[in-house]
């Protein structure tokens, strides 16, 4: 089943801009302009929306939830609901804690781990939707609190390597959109991925 809705989680405003937790907006923020896609703000859905027409007679919408992360599901589901599309159909793009900054992985199932905005997910969608996740990970010193580490800013290193290595995630989530997620999972799930 070909995705039809890819959403980026984050946390609105501006003091959450470039944390940890906000990678997901930020690469959809980048895939909307490499596809020269506008957001608009949808108030009804929580959410700013982009349409993107990829193919003859083919869209997809690319979702960004103003909700705090803890409610994404609430404003993917009535996207989701809205367009009459099916979890299967969604893929979700977010920070995981247990993958290494800079690498990315594709899974079709797994539990929140965690996550508020997966948790959130889970109970709007259930457990359907794709997962494309991006490494934030080890969290350091290993004392401090999960909650601080993601609602923290990338090093200097960080978000050298996060711009870095961009494009190469945005080539591996037009990957699991165009070919899918046993494909995209294949090719992006080792240890030095080759889109």
């Amino acid at each position: 089943m070909s995705i039809s809705l890819v959403a980026g989680l984050g946390n609105p405003g501006r003091d959450y801009a470039n944390t940890r937790h906000n990678l997901g907006w930020i690469v959809i923020e980048a895939l909307a302009r490499k596809q020269g896609v506008t957001w608009q703000a949808k108030p009804s859905f929580e959410a700013e929306i982009a349409r993107w027409d990829y193919a003859p007679g083919r869209t997809r919408w690319l979702v960004k939830p103003l909700t705090f992360m803890n409610e994404s599901g609430r404003s993917v589901a009535a996207v989701a609901r809205y367009y009459k599309l099916r979890a299967a159909e969604i893929a979700i793009v977010y920070d995981d804690i247990n993958i290494e900054v800079g690498l990315v992985k594709v899974s079709e199932s797994g539990s929140a781990g965690g996550h508020n905005g997966v948790a959130s997910l889970l109970e709007h969608l259930g457990p359907e939707f794709v997962r494309f996740r991006l490494g934030i990970g080890p969290k350091q010193p290993d004392l401090m609190d999960i909650r601080d580490f993601v609602l923290g800013k990338f090093t200097t290193d960080q978000s050298i390597l996060i711009q870095q290595k961009l494009n190469h995630t945005i080539d591996g989530l037009e990957l699991l959109l165009n070919r899918g997620a046993s494909f995209a999972m294949n090719q992006l799930n080792r240890r030095n991925p080759s889109p």
